[in-house]
């Protein structure tokens, strides 16, 4: 099975200034810094599940894909690939949940800056997950076909819209890091 995906897994982690965060909370309830961190924690806690659910999803699939070309019979992977797409499924909803908590960040009163990052990690989010699904539906094919005997271009057609939705996600995701670097006293970066 020499079609496999070899794009590199998007690790995302989103950091906020403290100075962005630190305030008086009011005695009503928390201010909209503080909500936009908590909107971001409970983000990256769910982002972190996700990159261990990918990275687990993405090494059953290097294992299985070993398995093939060592000559086992495809058939008996089945089961592993299933695994696969499922742990990617798992991974894709933690991401959905992050992508959720960042646009909380929109409605707060907190400076344009962190909206615009808020709003391009959403963007990255939003392709990472349409790559995500598209990578769901080659293991699904995989499941049925795990040689492709019958879903080869079906699956090529697939693995080059994975590619372009991960290349988006990608300038999206670098587009968040510029931003971050122009505005360091509301946004931490993460290199």
């Amino acid at each position: 099975m020499p079609y496999m995906i070899n794009r590199q897994a998007l690790f995302v982690v989103i950091l906020l200034s403290t100075l962005l965060l630190a305030g008086c909370s009011g005695l009503f309830g928390e201010s909209p810094g503080e909500k936009a961190d908590g909107a971001i924690m409970e983000a990256n806690g769910a982002i972190s599940e996700h990159n261990r659910l990918f990275g687990e999803a993405r090494d059953t699939y290097a294992s299985v894909k070993a398995e093939i070309e060592a000559g086992d019979d495809p058939s008996a992977q089945q089961d592993r690939i299933t695994e696969a797409r499922d742990t990617m499924e798992m991974a894709r909803s933690r991401l959905q949940e992050a992508n959720t908590s960042l646009d909380d960040v929109n409605d707060l009163d907190v400076d344009p800056a962190v909206k615009r990052y808020a709003g391009t990690l959403s963007d990255a989010m939003d392709a990472q997950i349409s790559a995500e699904n598209r990578e769901i539906e080659f293991y699904t094919l995989l499941q049925e076909d795990p040689a492709l005997e019958n879903n080869r271009q079906e699956a090529l057609d697939l693995l080059e819209q994975v590619g372009n939705d991960y290349e988006r996600a990608e300038q999206a995701y670098t587009e968040a890091r510029d931003l971050a670097d122009e505005n360091p006293d509301l946004i931490e970066s993460t290199r």
